[in-house]
């Protein structure tokens, strides 16, 4: 029942920076050489910034809801375990 957490490799760890890293600066990039007024590329780099901040917060809300069902499953597994021992222990 015991269950080993596997920790990210290095290199996937990296992929994913650097993947983060790229895609933002090529978008600021993109946002920058845009032929429209400097308050509209304000509005979209507003923009970019809330839709980066709400994935992230919303990537940690479904993480925790499943780590969250994990723990509680693991403490309903325990105690149907303790109940079946002293289920088998009094027969």
């Amino acid at each position: 029942m015991n269950q080993t957490i596997q920790p990210h490799s290095g290199a996937w760890v990296t992929f994913t920076y650097a993947s983060f890293a790229a895609s933002a600066f090529l978008v600021a990039i993109g946002v920058f050489w845009l032929p429209i007024d400097l308050w509209m590329k304000g509005y979209l780099t507003m923009g970019v910034v809330m839709l980066i901040q709400t994935c992230v917060t919303l990537t940690k809300t479904v993480r925790d809801n499943h780590e969250s069902g994990r723990l509680v499953n693991r403490i309903e597994d325990a105690k149907a375990e303790r109940l079946l021992m002293e289920v088998s222990k009094a027969a």
